[in-house]
């Protein structure tokens, strides 16, 4: 087993680039959720076994270089797998009157928070993780019919750019938790996906 209690560097770093040209990449293939936590056991894509030690205020992002032998030429790399987000577009609601753009905001806000859907809040686009069947955030979504106010389902990997880092731990950081024992009511309705 590897203990390792720092990030070396990552594939994206310019110096981590030429070093890593032509060497043996073995994955630690983890989930968004993983991904968030300091203290962990996994395994590599090779069957090697990692125990993490990280800092509190250290989280593991995809391509983060976790163990580094130049002798042999070989890394071990994180992968992470991020959940798909679905991206809610305020812009045409701040045309419309005060009245109605502040009634369909806390509209809003009262439906992702009645499912308990985490979200974050960027500009004019507010951001939240799938923790449900994508047809059942697109049935609420329809359902409530909002007034303004475009969606759309992209892959969260898009997203990353665009967060400061406590923004993205905020997002993808609670995306599997358990969903609100309510949110079966809407998989009966229509399913069909308003992308935008």
């Amino acid at each position: 087993m590897i203990i390792t209690e720092t990030i070396l560097g990552n594939v994206d770093d310019d110096h981590w680039k030429k070093l890593l040209d032509g060497a043996v990449i073995d994955y630690l293939d983890l989930d968004q959720w993983q991904a968030q936590k300091n203290r962990l056991r996994a395994y590599s894509e090779k069957g090697v076994e990692l125990a993490l030690s990280l800092d509190r205020n250290i989280h593991l992002r995809n391509g983060d270089i976790l163990t580094w032998d130049a002798v042999i030429r070989r890394a071990i790399v994180t992968r992470i797998a991020l959940q798909d987000v679905l991206v809610i577009d305020l812009s045409t609601l701040f045309a419309q009157q005060a009245e109605i753009a502040n009634r369909t905001c806390f509209e809003l806000g009262h439906a992702l928070g009645n499912q308990h859907w985490p979200a974050v809040v960027k500009g004019p686009k507010v951001y939240v993780p799938l923790t449900v069947d994508r047809k059942v955030m697109a049935s609420v979504m329809k359902t409530h019919a909002f007034t303004g106010i475009t969606y759309e389902f992209v892959a969260g990997t898009e997203v990353i750019p665009y967060l400061a880092p406590h923004e993205s731990r905020r997002l993808f950081g609670g995306a599997n938790s358990t969903p609100h024992s309510h949110v079966n009511q809407y998989t009966a309705a229509p399913a069909a996906e308003q992308l935008r």
